[in-house]
């Protein structure tokens, strides 16, 4: 995959943000003014939640915006890692407004209240569910159509907020019936998913800070390689994330009694299977003759 087909990628991503910005803006207000209105701390939580995705969102529009200046004297390998660090300081943002709602909603569940939710805060709940569950099923399959890893994070927030307000809706409900706890308790449910995916992207955005890479990826791209023609055995394979695209540097060994253009059109060919095969942005291989290992 080339360059500039990374860049159009990422720029259709973009697409994928500004409907979950949309869609989060539209229903953060709805709930939030519900919430306040039927007495419900788990919309109202809800709320929070989806104010916290806002600026999850504007964080992955403005790091693919970065992403796609070209590469400069001090960046040769582009601004790629743009949308990880945006990413990055939105999960220290999601955690804060997470812990606050877990208070809030402590203090809810333990003070003594009479005031039940009123269960059109269930039916406001409710279809925000559907409407994420389309936003999710939206930016999920465009994720999958353009290969763009921050979106597809951003796809599985969407269903994890059409999940919350799932739990709203069962919260509401069961305090309908009689079990007003529950509605509390749905929003201490609400808190814990927030901080649970600000620390899901924490963790993967400093794993790719790091050069941190998954072994069982490159077990799979070490394959590919060692079903090439040519190649005799593989000495040193390394990967690291760049964004949403992967770097990889590989020294195979290959017959010493190749030409230096043969042995080159082997390297050539790994270059072409790990684009075809893994969408591979960057691939250096280094040529080393083939010694084998002799017995002492």
């Amino acid at each position: 995959m080339s360059i500039l087909s990374q860049y159009g990628n990422i720029k259709q991503g973009e697409k994928g943000a500004w409907v979950s910005i949309g869609a989060y803006l539209a229903l953060s207000a709805v709930k939030l003014a519900a919430g306040y209105v039927f007495a419900s701390s788990a919309l109202v939580a809800d709320g929070f939640n989806n104010l916290t995705d806002i600026v999850a969102s504007a964080a992955v529009l403005i790091g693919l915006r970065i992403s796609q200046k070209p590469p400069d004297n001090d960046h040769p390998y582009g601004h790629f890692r743009a949308e990880t660090v945006a990413a990055l300081i939105a999960s220290f943002i999601m955690a804060t407004v997470g812990i606050q709602v877990l208070i809030t909603a402590g203090r809810t569940l333990f003070a003594p209240t009479e005031e039940i939710p009123d269960l059109m805060s269930a039916w406001v709940a409710l279809a925000a569910a559907i409407v994420m569950g389309a936003v999710y099923l939206y930016n999920r399959n465009l994720a999958r159509r353009i290969n763009n890893q921050a979106l597809m994070a951003a796809a599985k927030d969407n269903l994890s907020d059409a999940l919350v307000s799932i739990g709203a809706v069962v919260g509401i409900v069961g305090a309908q019936l009689g079990l007003p706890w529950l509605d509390p308790v749905a929003a201490l449910a609400v808190g814990l998913m927030i901080c649970k995916t600000a620390w899901d992207i924490f963790y993967s955005s400093t794993h790719a800070l790091t050069d941190g890479f998954d072994e069982n990826e490159l077990s799979v791209l070490r394959a590919t390689i060692e079903r090439t023609k040519g190649v005799k055995s593989i000495k040193d394979i390394k990967a690291r994330v760049h964004g949403s695209n992967v770097l990889l540097d590989v020294i195979v060994q290959v017959d010493p009694k190749l030409s230096l253009v043969e042995s080159h059109n082997i390297s050539e060919e790994i270059e072409r299977r790990l684009e075809r095969k893994h969408n591979i942005m960057s691939i250096h291989v280094h040529v080393e003759p083939y010694v084998p290992e002799t017995s002492p």
